[in-house]
Order: structure tokens, then C-alpha cells, then sequence
């Protein structure tokens, strides 16, 4: 049986580069000879885009808090079935943009007072947290501008305003102190590769 692969998985406020760390690390370890699984959340698995579709596209006000957790964790579920059990199984490492922890943030701290159902959902329906958590560190201006810049269609969450990326930015913040067993803070406001050098760090600090 091959030794269980580990799952990286990237956080931040949106436009904070965390996709742009996620593809990096990929790179680099493709290039050492492993062969990671690169995947996102909403996401990742065919059922998983077909909601990712529903949540991050179309009026802020679409979805209620409550619906939107419903939704993330339907994702979710297809996702870890499909995608990311099987690789870890398989003994490949998995580097997600974004996992639970969005939820936690996103739908727990600021969109309503959700946490201990994003907890208990999470228990219930996922049960698995990540090996290791890079948090994009991004000034919530610098990063609300990157992602409006971007014009992606996928803005739904931009939308919100700065307040709403101030409050995410103190979540994860805050997620850092509290689960420092497996979340680093990495400061997102310098050159792409000085941000990765310091992901490449947290990487190779891991227990094999």
C-alpha cells in the first residue's frame, strides 16, 4: 500500500494570490518529481463546478448564509469523494485553493452567527482537515482591488464590499492563532516568488 498522500490547503481574503501560491507549489513539486494533484473548492470534481457555478456567480444576495453553507458542503463532500480521497489514497499530495476553513470564515464568522453549524456540518459530512493551511496575508484594499481588476464573472463575494473582506481578513487572521498546529500566515503583500520561498518553507517543514 502506498504511503497516504498530504493535503495543502491555501486560505486568504479574495485577490489575496492564494491561487497563484497554490499553482507555484504545484510547479515546484512536479518539478522535483512529484506528481500533487492541484484542485480548488467550490470545486474540483464535476458535480462540485456545477455548484461552484451557482455560488460565486450572480447577486450577492442570491443565497441566504444558511443555503450557501448547505451548497459549499455539497460541493465539498463530491469533492473529498471523487477527487481528494482517492489521490491522498493513491499516496499523491493534494494542494486545494481554498477547503473548509473558507466555509468557517466566510459563511461562519461573517455572513451570519453559523460557526457551530459549519462545525457540526463539517464533522458530519467531511471529517477530514487539512495537513497543512497557508494563509495568505493580504491588506483587505489591496486584495478587493485585485479580484474587481480581474473581471472574472466570479464576483459575487467582491460584491460585498470592503467591509466584508475587512471581516474576512480578521477571520483568518484569527483562524491562525487559533489552529497554529497547522496554519501558517504568510504575508501575500510582496513579489510572487518571495511569498513562495516562504510557502516552499512551511512545505518542507511538514512531518513526512
Amino acid at each position: 500500500m502506498p504511503t497516504p498522500g498530504r493535503l495543502i490547503s491555501f486560505e486568504g481574503i479574495d485577490g489575496s494570490g492564494k491561487s497563484t501560491q497554490a499553482r507555484l507549489l504545484a510547479e515546484h513539486l512536479r518539478a522535483q518529481g512529484g506528481d500533487p494533484v492541484l484542485t480548488r473548492e467550490p470545486g474540483g470534481s464535476a458535480g462540485a463546478e456545477e455548484i461552484r457555478r451557482l455560488l460565486v456567480e450572480g447577486d450577492p444576495d442570491r443565497w441566504s448564509p444558511e443555503t450557501e453553507l448547505l451548497l459549499f458542503t455539497a460541493a465539498r463532500r463530491d469533492h473529498l469523494e471523487r477527487t481528494i480521497a482517492p489521490a491522498l489514497a493513491a499516496g499523491r499530495d493534494v494542494i486545494t485553493d481554498r477547503f473548509a476553513d473558507s466555509t468557517r470564515i466566510y459563511q461562519g464568522a461573517t455572513r451570519g452567527d453559523l460557526r457551530g453549524l459549519v462545525d457540526e456540518l463539517h464533522s458530519l459530512m467531511i471529517g477530514r482537515e487539512p495537513d497543512l493551511t497557508v494563509i495568505i496575508d493580504m491588506p483587505p484594499e489591496l486584495a478587493l482591488r485585485r479580484g474587481l481588476a480581474r473581471q472574472s464573472g466570479e464576483d459575487r463575494f467582491e460584491e460585498f464590499g470592503l467591509p466584508f473582506q475587512t471581516a474576512l481578513h480578521a477571520g483568518f487572521r484569527a483562524l491562525a492563532e487559533a489552529a497554529p498546529e497547522r496554519c501558517v500566515l504568510v504575508d501575500g503583500n510582496r513579489a510572487p516568488e518571495a511569498v513562495a520561498r516562504d510557502v516552499r518553507a512551511a512545505w518542507e517543514g511538514m512531518p513526512v
